[in-house]
């Protein structure tokens, strides 16, 4: 299985391993490293966000994306669409994308961190068909999906109750470290919400790099803020835009779902 993924693959990503949580909002559990002046900023965050509780009370999620992508010289790739779906407990995701040369199906149980991708076909004449046969997630491939879930949005939002590491490197920036990794948040000072996440691209896994999330047109759904609109910068290089097409919560995800192979080994992405 090819572990040089383009950027296609990933145009959201942060953080290392899996992540469990509990069926129902608990009590904060907050590691010992973290500071008051990091948790001061989380809380204020999640009260921009819309609240602790709100974010919380988020089971699972549904969100298409349609994006444009660029190579690292700034030529377009052309457009992306995918699909992510989200399940708090147990945890669960399922990928779903089109893109040239980056066309996938991943899924992920959390709990057992095991599962398979259907990975692109990097040299067909078809650029945008996977390889057709599905493999399991091992290696650099493993690490990406273990990423992408301990660094989904919801769960940084609710750093506190994941057991994550909070501290304030400096002012209105929120550092939360996970699983041996740390995401820098930069909050707007006035309404709390995050301007822009930076971190470390797993894009490929093989090369590491670091990334800047900018976040935009946030959208208000079942009480909670999300950002519709994102920019992604790699080594300082604008690498994608991403746009939301459709964004649902709570709409009775279920594992078995999301873990179902689809029969003709293409993404499955409904139509806008």
């Amino acid at each position: 299985m090819p572990t040089a993924r383009p950027f296609l693959s990933c145009l959201i990503l942060a953080g290392v391993f899996p992540l469990l949580v509990s069926e129902n909002p608990t009590p904060a559990v907050t590691s010992p490293s973290s500071t008051q002046d990091g948790l001061r900023l989380l809380h204020k965050m999640q009260d921009g966000l819309g609240g602790a509780e709100k974010i919380a009370s988020v089971r699972d999620l549904e969100e298409t994306i349609r994006a444009e992508a660029y190579d690292a010289r700034g030529s377009s790739l052309g457009q992306v669409r995918k699909r992510t779906r989200w399940i708090q407990n147990p945890s669960t995701l399922r990928l779903d994308q089109i893109g040239r040369r980056g066309t996938y199906v991943l899924y992920l149980d959390g709990r057992s961190s095991s599962g398979w991708e259907i990975p692109p076909d990097v040299q067909g004449p078809d650029a945008f068909k996977t390889t057709g046969a599905p493999v399991d997630l091992t290696g650099g491939e493993l690490d990406f999906a273990r990423a992408y879930l301990s660094g989904f949005e919801i769960n940084l939002w609710l750093a506190d109750r994941r057991g994550y590491t909070v501290t304030s490197p400096r002012p209105n920036v929120l550092r939360i470290e996970h699983d041996g990794n740390a995401t820098d948040l930069t909050l707007d000072p006035n309404t709390g919400l995050p301007v822009k996440e930076t971190g470390v691209s797993l894009a490929d896994p093989d090369r590491p790099v670091p990334e800047e999330t900018q976040y935009g047109d946030w959208k208000e759904i079942s009480g909670v803020r999300f950002p519709t609109r994102k920019v992604k910068l790699m080594s300082g290089v604008k690498r994608g835009e991403t746009s939301t097409e459709n964004l649902r919560v709570n709409i009775g995800l279920r594992p078995e779902e999301l873990e179902v192979k689809p029969a003709d080994a293409s993404p499955v992405i409904p139509r806008s």
